[in-house]
Formats: C-alpha cells, structure tokens, sequence
C-alpha cells in the first residue's frame, strides 16, 4: 500500500473527482484525506489550491488528476525508503556509520536529525492536542505493520519520534524506513 495524502475541502468538486480518480487508478493506496479548513496552517499554505495530493511524502498533484496519470507517477517515481519494509534485526550487525549513514540521513531527509550516529529524531507539530493524539495513533499502526517500534512522546500540540535498533544500539535501514512511512503518514 503506497501513502496518499488527499488536501482537499468541503464541497469541492475537483477535490471529488481527485477521490475518484485515486480508486479507479487500479493502484494500492492507503488513503488519508485533510481537510484544509480545520487547521488554519493547511489553509494558508494551500488556499485555494486544492485538491493537491501527497505521494510517500512528497507533492505530485494539484487541481487536477486522472487515474491514468497518477498511475504512471506512482510507478516512477514511489520507490525510495518508503517503498520499502523494516526487516527484523536479529542483531550480530554492526549499525550505520559515516559515508553509509549520511547518505541514508540525506535520502530522508524531511529535517529529521541523526544524533550522535545513534538514533534518529524528528517533532511534529499540530495546532492541538487531538490532532497530535491522531498522529501518535496512526504512527502506532504504521510500527504495528512495520514491526519497529519507535519511541513516541505526545504532548499538546506536537509529537517526538525517537528511532533507533534496540538490538544492536544504533541505527539500521530499517530506522529510515521507518522514519520515512511515519513522514509519508502527515
């Protein structure tokens, strides 16, 4: 299931065929639609621009959309960190370092922070706390899927995400994969 975020409005009817164009595009997508009116920093920053859709992360759509042309844009260009699936450390692997670490930290990318070659964090912010509340729950069911759990740390208005490999004491791919759904997810 490739991550799509829909922005979009109340009584659009561009944002409506974008919906029906996502569902007859024949691609597996995990769907989450945002209403730009109910958060005052979505509004600003798309104003009237809707529907404009997300892709793993990263902008592919505005106004319009057709199954066809989403398709062919899921297929060049949906690879990368968030294609992939968070393999088990069974430990006995030395964690990422150097040269390795970096260009997996500059393929992330998304202002997420290496710290000390150890762990990876990031914070989100929201204009509340239900919003927060909302994304410390879909990151749990993206480690649910994953099987990798990062540590999370809600309070009102943002979310921290720390990741690391337990097993092995610091960093493995599987860390950025993680890292990279859990930004797809906002």
């Amino acid at each position: 299931m490739i991550p799509v975020t829909l922005y979009t409005r109340a009584n659009c009817p561009l944002c409506d065929k974008a919906r029906a164009a996502l569902r007859a595009s024949g691609v597996p997508i995990e769907l989450t639609e945002m209403d730009i009116d109910t958060d005052e920093a979505l509004r600003a920053r798309y104003t009237d621009d809707v529907p404009v859709i997300y892709v793993n992360g990263r902008e592919a759509f505005r106004h319009a959309i057709d199954p066809s042309a989403f398709a062919a844009w899921v297929s060049q260009n949906a690879g990368g960190l968030v294609g992939e699936k968070c393999v088990p450390c069974r430990g006995g692997v030395p964690a990422l370092q150097g040269d390795e670490l970096r260009e997996l930290e500059r393929t992330l990318g998304g202002h997420w922070s290496v710290v000390g070659e150890h762990h990876l964090e990031k914070e989100f912010r929201f204009p509340d706390f239900a919003q927060a509340l909302s994304f410390t729950n879909a990151i749990g069911a993206i480690a649910e899927r994953e099987g990798h759990h990062p540590d999370i740390h809600l309070a009102w208005g943002k979310v921290r995400v720390t990741i690391w490999t337990h097993k092995i004491d610091g960093l493995t791919r599987s860390d950025f994969v993680l890292a990279a759904k859990i930004d797809a997810a906002r």
